[in-house]
């Protein structure tokens, strides 16, 4: 039986999710900001669909990218060279979140980004805690990503592309930001092979607990990302 959260931001020990379907750990609780921390810090996140009370999960293997690794094909290397972009950071999270929410993807029939996951995370980035990345073409949003940032752990929440390759820009600069700060891994949740073919991999979730023990324990990264941080992230390379 899976448990039910009591009003406290406590969560039962990762162990005791199931490991079918994905690690699902516990059900119920609020989407408070004292909650939404005290999950990541321990390697929990919340995904459910509207009208479902609000499931939580710690999937075993955890996919995971170390910005390091990040593939880059030889055509995204021509983009990036060429510029034909522009990127920023935190300029306009509501409106990354909700092209997120409204992406039509492969084998979903809804979204999982609800009305009170948008207001949520806007209340986290309020306080310094959410991070958005946005791709600009010909003046216009045309792709990003948002995720939170606990010390020096980024957990990936949603990415989306309008024009091609918008979403893949958007993930090379976070991993330039990432490593000039410290940042250590990127949490990606959910194993895809499109998350593999960017070099994301899936490791125990034993160990990525332990990551989050070492990475995630400070606030350090608390605070509004300067925009232009990326600005010449590939310029001259």
């Amino acid at each position: 039986m899976i448990p039910w959260l009591p009003p406290e931001p406590v969560f039962p020990p990762v162990e005791h999710a199931l490991a079918e379907p994905n690690g699902l750990l516990a059900a119920g609780g609020d989407l408070s900001p004292e909650r939404l921390l005290a999950a990541y810090r321990r390697g929990v996140f919340p995904w459910y669909s509207a009208g479902e009370p609000i499931l939580w999960w710690s999937p075993d293997p955890r996919m995971v990218l170390f910005p390091s690794e990040l593939k880059i094909s030889r055509s995204l290397a021509k983009v990036l060279r060429n510029r034909p972009y522009e990127v920023t950071l935190d300029t306009a999270f509501a409106k990354v979140v909700e092209a997120c929410a409204g992406t039509v993807r492969d084998g979903q029939r809804g979204t999982w980004i609800t009305a009170e996951m948008q207001a949520a995370y806007g209340k986290l980035h309020e306080l310094g805690f959410a991070h958005s990345v946005e791709v600009w073409m010909e003046g216009k949003l045309a792709g990003g990503l948002y995720g939170m940032a606990l010390g020096q752990a980024f957990y990936g929440e949603s990415m989306y592309s309008w024009r091609p390759d918008a979403s893949k820009i958007a993930l090379a600069h976070l991993c330039i930001h990432l490593q000039r700060q410290g940042f250590g891994i990127i949490d990606c949740q959910m194993e895809t092979t499109h998350l593999a073919s960017l070099g994301a991999r899936p490791i125990p979730r034993s160990e990525f607990v332990a990551l989050l023990r070492r990475l995630a324990t400070a606030d350090s990264s608390r605070g509004r990302w300067p925009a232009e941080a990326v600005r010449d992230a590939y310029r001259g390379n």
